[in-house]
């Protein structure tokens, strides 16, 4: 992998036809060491988010040593670049044959599930093991975040006291989990869900040694800015300490964006221009998929030099197929100047966007780039280094 101190830099001396990734590795490493330092448990990376090779094995340097895996190509991927880290198959539906890979040829021990029919699945598929650590997913409300994920996956209210009761009867060790959703904007997000565990143990009478309050933990971005993360720990710490669990019972939590949506962005070029619209050379095929379809604004910044003194204004992107579906709404804030053949860097890509990329149309990055310098938005750190042109200071 190529190195360049600077995005600016980079845009302006090797002036990139294709886009190029731009990868952050002090920026993941700071995240990590954030929340194995600070969060009050044990945090599990969403390996979704990004399953960069390259991420998984700085994550693991920097102290994370568990990964929440939903495919079997992600247990073997986890498995092949970090041999010595410990794998959670988080996803409630899984195949027989994923499951019985996961236990007996790469050590899984960890599952989740949310019915009685998953549950038997994993007992046969694992040939009845005894060493089991069985997580039971219940569903929580996703009101507080900017995704929801609170119809997908789940147990029936009317059938969780059963199913914990007959879990808690084949694992070595009962966790129960629960996803508040992508991007939680409210700490209220965690002490809601963790009342619905609350209930849960309680009406179940069951002994849980795992509390699992999953992802949703949130990063920055314009219009989206939340509180400090350590206002969702602390509230998290204190509804976990008041649950009816005993003292050698277990935290969790398993961010993925947060985690990884500083590592890394993406430099596009403007082709061209039509009022206020920008053609550029990424986009919903591409790592934009979330800025097309469900209208997320990324932070965007003119990488040119001498920088523009035109005033901001509001622009749309269209990407490069063929595809009118190829279209980023926006608004995102950029010179009026803007004109064909600047180069735009779009930040906080690290979590989805380079996951979620297809070669549509024969389209796509090219050449990823490490750069040394900071990301356009970060929470962890106490000064903001670059303020990205679409954030509004008042």
């Amino acid at each position: 992998m190529h190195k360049h101190p600077t995005a600016l830099g980079l845009a302006t001396t090797l002036l990139p036809v294709q886009p190029v990734t731009l990868t952050r590795p002090h920026a993941a490493r700071r995240a990590a060491r954030f929340f194995v330092e600070k969060f009050p448990g044990r945090s599990i990376y969403a390996v979704k988010a990004n399953p960069s090779p390259d991420l998984l094995a700085l994550l693991w340097e920097s102290g994370i040593t568990h990964f929440d895996v939903a495919s079997i190509a992600e247990v073997r991927l986890v498995a092949t670049t970090v041999p010595d880290a410990t794998m959670c198959f988080m996803h409630p539906v899984k195949a027989e044959e994923a499951i019985h890979e996961a236990y007996h040829t790469h050590g899984v021990r960890t599952f989740s599930l949310d019915t009685m029919e998953e549950l038997e699945k994993i007992v046969r598929a694992t040939s009845g093991a005894t060493d089991l650590t069985l997580c039971v997913r219940i569903r929580v409300s996703s009101e507080h975040s900017k995704l929801s994920l609170a119809s997908k996956f789940g147990a029936d209210p009317s059938e969780l006291r059963q199913l914990l009761i007959a879990t808690r009867q084949v694992s070595d060790a009962l966790g129960i989990c629960f996803h508040v959703g992508s991007q939680a904007m409210s700490p209220a997000a965690y002490s809601g869900a963790m009342e619905r565990v609350r209930a849960a143990i309680v009406d179940a009478g069951v002994t849980v040694d795992v509390v699992d309050v999953g992802g949703g933990f949130p990063s920055s971005y314009p219009g989206m800015e939340p509180p400090p993360l350590e206002v969702f720990f602390e509230v998290i710490h204190k509804c976990f300490e008041d649950l009816p669990v005993s003292y050698s019972s277990e935290l969790w939590c398993e961010p993925g964006r947060a985690l990884c949506a500083e590592y890394s962005s993406l430099i596009v070029r403007v082709e061209k221009r039509r009022g206020e619209e920008l053609y550029i050379n990424d986009g919903a095929y591409g790592a934009l998929f979330d800025a097309a379809h469900i209208g997320w604004r990324f932070p965007v910044e003119l990488l040119r030099e001498p920088d523009s003194n035109a005033r901001d204004m509001a622009f749309s992107f269209y990407g490069p197929t063929c595809d009118d579906m190829d279209h980023m709404a926006g608004p995102f804030m950029l010179p009026a100047d803007m004109k064909a053949g600047d180069y735009i860097e779009i930040g906080m890509l690290g979590a989805y966007g380079c996951a979620m990329r297809t070669g549509f149309n024969g389209f796509g990055s090219v050449d990823t780039i490490e750069v040394t310098d900071e990301p356009m938005v970060s929470l962890y750190t106490e000064d903001q280094h670059r303020v990205p042109s679409n954030v509004v200071t008042l």
